[in-house]
């Protein structure tokens, strides 16, 4: 792994570390971190599936141990982060990483959320109780995600945005 790989890894989690202290979204049950969501999708496309699941987890981590997120931020992100990153390396369309974190996180990670919180948080709730929470800050953060990728296309890291070429 170069060095430059793991400097816009580490950038990116501190990003969404950070993002998360300053943006957040409350949805009733939790609350929402749009910021989280739009790093994995601009993960996805700048350095693919992989690298950018490691992303997602220290960064629920970290999230975790500073209080800014919850035992539910790890499924959260990193079945959004896979599915965003899976999504753009076959696609190459950056719409379908946004696709992808909204399925993964909105979707796939709310269903996981219900026995992952009943064994880890002694919780105990219905099958689409997290659903409306993860859809409202996955989609969020997906559009914000593609915002911000879209802008990146046009600097200097404009090479890394062909499909072939993933940071190596």
């Amino acid at each position: 792994m170069s060095i430059r790989k793991l400097t816009i890894m580490a950038l990116l989690v501190a990003i969404a570390v950070a993002g998360s202290t300053f943006i957040s979204i409350p949805t009733g049950i939790a609350r929402a971190y749009p910021v989280q969501h739009a790093i994995n999708v601009v993960g996805a496309i700048i350095l693919g599936p992989v690298p950018t699941v490691v992303v997602a987890f220290i960064t629920a981590i970290i999230r975790i141990l500073t209080g800014t997120g919850s035992l539910l931020a790890i499924p959260g992100s990193i079945i959004g982060a896979l599915c965003a990153g899976l999504a753009y390396k076959y696609s190459s369309k950056m719409w379908l990483a946004g696709v992808g974190e909204v399925f993964g996180t909105g979707l796939l990670a709310s269903l996981v959320a219900v026995p992952y919180a009943k064994l880890l948080m002694g919780t105990s709730v219905a099958a689409l109780f997290f659903m409306p929470a993860f859809l409202l800050s996955s989609t969020t953060g997906a559009i914000l995600g593609i915002v911000i990728a879209s802008s990146l296309r046009k600097t200097v890291l404009e090479k890394y945005f062909n499909p072939t070429l993933f940071i190596k």
